[in-house]
């Protein structure tokens, strides 16, 4: 069986198609209800397009760009990449002000670092309530900016077993990625991952570091042809 992430990029995908299908006009000389041919075109190539990229990428980053792509979402080159992350990260400083969520800029990279005291309780994949503004206004930008890539990554502290601190960063970042796809985010877009206990950023051996370390990273990154 594919795996679950596969599986809704599938559903997703073939949706286009039936979606595609339900655009129908009225025959003026024989009053028969038929499938729009250009609805039909534009809908099954862009699907057809999507499916032939998703399966021709040589690692998962790559399937992505192509299966985006092959949909029709263009892709950045050359000097363009920089000035749209450079206008998107502004967009996110301004609506993440004030939210305990910093923004960081590596190259043309973004990285959204969303700790504790905004995301989950210990030991929970539920969205604090507070949380929702913040996706809200993450998911405002994503949707205005679709030429970027969106990683999703869990992590936990190292309380509690490797196994278990692995599922549950599983189960955060899945949390954070429904969320986002519920808001518009095109799922194809997504790349869901869960790291556990292995990359803390500050030591486990006080409170402080520990919350530090359960976090959500969500990583933007330019779709470019190459």
């Amino acid at each position: 069986m594919g795996s679950p992430v596969l599986i809704r990029t599938m559903s997703v995908i073939f949706a286009g198609v039936l979606v595609a299908a339900g655009c129908q006009t009225t025959d003026p000389y024989t009053g028969e209800q038929k499938t729009s041919n250009t609805a039909k075109g534009a809908g099954i190539g862009a699907a057809v397009g999507a499916v032939v990229g998703f399966f021709s990428g040589d690692d998962s980053d790559e399937r992505r760009k192509r299966a985006l792509i092959g949909a029709g979402v263009g892709a950045l080159a050359g000097g363009a990449v920089g000035a749209y992350m450079d206008k998107q990260e502004a967009e996110l400083r301004q609506q993440l002000q004030g939210t305990g969520v910093s923004v960081t800029r590596n190259g043309n990279d973004i990285i959204l670092n969303m700790p504790s005291n905004v995301t989950f309780a210990s030991g929970s994949s539920d969205l604090n309530a507070r949380f929702f503004k913040v996706l809200d206004s993450v998911s405002l930008v994503l949707n205005k900016y679709e030429k970027t890539l969106v990683d999703v990554a869990g992590h936990t502290d190292s309380v509690g077993g490797a196994e278990m601190n692995q599922a549950l960063s599983e189960r955060r970042a899945n949390t954070v990625s429904q969320y986002l796809t519920g808001k518009g985010v095109i799922e194809q877009r997504l790349l869901v991952v869960g790291f556990g206990e292995t990359q803390p950023v500050a030591s486990n051996d006080t409170g402080e570091g520990r919350a530090m370390n359960r976090r959500v990273e969500i990583k933007l990154v330019p779709l470019t042809s190459s």
